[in-house]
């Protein structure tokens, strides 16, 4: 049974996307949203936690958020995939279940 974990809190600030992390089973979608973009981009000492999670889990992050915080697509992590609200519904309904982490 697929889930999409949906989390809105920076890595930097909250544990709350390592928790996420924690409980995400294989095949499970992680959506980053909110303040949780700012854990897309590369380079940082989140990415080898995400880029570990890219073995088994898909890996997106809302396109607007990540513009809304003055970051541009070119600096995320490999592998992982951009979406627009329209890809956010999609997911959504792909999945079985969501679990938001707030």
């Amino acid at each position: 049974m697929a889930m999409l974990h949906i989390v809105n809190k920076s890595p930097f600030e909250k544990v709350t996307f390592d928790s996420c992390l924690g409980h995400a089973s294989a095949g499970d979608s992680i959506l980053m949203i909110e303040d949780a973009a700012v854990g897309a981009i590369d380079g940082t000492a989140f990415a080898d936690k995400l880029k570990a999670a890219m073995a088994d889990k898909s890996i997106y992050v809302l396109a607007g958020d990540l513009t809304a915080r003055g970051l541009s697509e070119d600096r995320i992590i490999d592998g992982i995939k951009t979406v627009d609200y329209a890809g956010f519904v999609d997911l959504t309904a792909d999945n079985e279940t969501t679990q938001s982490w707030l």
